[in-house]
């Protein structure tokens, strides 16, 4: 039998990843928008580039970080 402390700290890893998640799905909504509006006019389309500019990259880092640990959290369980 696991412990409660094991438990426990699977719940809290489980909350904190979907957290993570959540703060670099928002985040990065926000930072795509705020680029956009820098360099594109409203008559254009936004390009596919704006998914490779490197403000992004924080926000794919927090989002696999989040990935990762539910991931885990799901497996020791």
């Amino acid at each position: 039998m696991l412990s409660k402390s094991i438990l426990d700290m699977d719940w809290i890893m489980g909350g904190v990843a979907i957290a993570l998640l959540a703060v670099g799905l928002i985040g990065q909504g926000f930072e795509m928008r705020k680029i956009r509006h820098t360099i594109y006019r409203d008559e254009e389309l936004a390009s596919s580039k704006i998914f490779g500019n490197k403000k992004n990259f924080k926000w794919y880092a927090i989002i696999a970080i989040g990935i990762a640990l539910w991931f885990i959290a799901e497996r020791i369980s």
